[in-house]
């Protein structure tokens, strides 16, 4: 049966690319994500405002997160995850240690650490085993890198 609605791409606002683009290589490379590459004037440079990171999924199909400048007076607004929109984006890691080497690259490039890795488990709202790092972006963004036991990162079905 073909998988429909996987997800395909997301585009992020960033207020200060030499701020996030850096920090968003550190992130996306440390869970295997490839920076991809565009002709295009904001990919290009010494000093790009845009970047692209993908990863595929098994059966071919790709997703891709895009680092975009903010506009005008919102470039110095940070993300209020408790207003309408985005709370957070978590990623899934194939073992507690790949959640501790996403924490030492966060912490290579300065990164805020909202909690360090934790195992959650067997508190309220977690499984068995939830062991999970946050962190913000330069303009706020919340993010999660989380190893559940058992869970498969994989779309080929169960």
């Amino acid at each position: 049966m073909p998988i429909t609605g996987l997800p395909s791409h997301i585009d992020i606002s960033i207020g200060y690319p030499e701020k996030s683009i850096p920090f968003y290589a550190a992130f996306f490379e440390a869970l295997g994500y490839t920076r991809l590459h565009y002709d295009h004037p904001g990919f290009t440079g010494s000093k790009p405002t845009r970047a692209t990171w993908g990863i595929r999924y098994p059966g071919g199909r790709s997703f891709a997160i895009e680092v975009r400048p903010s506009r005008g007076e919102n470039q110095d607004r940070p993300c209020d995850r408790y207003s309408p929109g985005m709370h957070h984006m978590a990623f899934h890691a194939e073992s507690p240690a790949a959640v501790d080497e996403v924490h030492e690259a966060m912490l290579g490039v300065g990164a805020t650490v909202l909690d360090p890795p934790t195992d959650y488990g067997g508190q309220a709202g977690y499984s068995k085993g939830y062991y999970a790092l946050f962190v913000a972006d330069p303009d706020g963004v919340k993010l999660e890198v989380v190893h559940l036991p058992g869970a498969k990162a994989s779309t080929e079905g169960p």
